[in-house]
């Protein structure tokens, strides 16, 4: 129980007591005025009624401020979670957002890769070309030149021999 109700509770207690101690003066009719005429009636019940009513009237009071604090902070509530949803799927939309550019960009990285590499295969099978006709044409120069050396041995050697003699060894 906090402090304010337990305050309101001795101060209910206390005005309880005080009329049940004094119930004789309260219930003793007076002559009254209530503006226009005179009334003959007990003015302490009178204003023991007026408190009670009083008392009642702000309990109804209470009661309503604390019902529309409480609507008010479901409705509060309620918005707060839309707008914490919302901000989830926005966050969301932004990761499938972030996710898309990813994988774009990275399709794009491995069609230039892909291409790079096409373009090296292409250009190592070019050089072997390159490399097997050179070789041949090597090949080729190299074998005139024996096919020359060995023609200019072979015209020496026979200039060297008389007709008839057995070659040298």
């Amino acid at each position: 129980m906090g402090l304010r109700t337990g305050v309101l509770l001795v101060v209910v207690l206390l005005i309880a007591a005080l009329a049940a101690l004094n119930w004789g003066v309260l219930a003793a009719p007076t002559v009254m005025s209530i503006g226009f005429m005179q009334v003959t009636a007990p003015l302490g019940l009178i204003m023991l009624g007026l408190t009670v009513l009083l008392g009642v009237f702000f309990a109804a009071y209470v009661v309503y401020l604390q019902s529309t604090v409480l609507l008010e902070t479901r409705r509060h509530t309620k918005e707060m979670q839309a707008q914490r949803d919302l901000a989830d799927r926005a966050e969301a939309s932004r990761f499938t957002e972030l996710r898309n550019f990813l994988e774009t960009q990275e399709n794009t990285h491995m069609a230039r890769n892909a291409e790079r590499h096409a373009a090296l295969l292409a250009r190592v099978e070019q050089l072997e070309t390159m490399i097997k006709v050179r070789s041949e044409h090597t090949d080729n120069t190299l074998a005139a030149h024996i096919g020359q050396l060995e023609d200019r041995f072979d015209r020496r050697r026979e200039t060297r021999e008389p007709v008839g003699m057995p070659p040298a060894v």
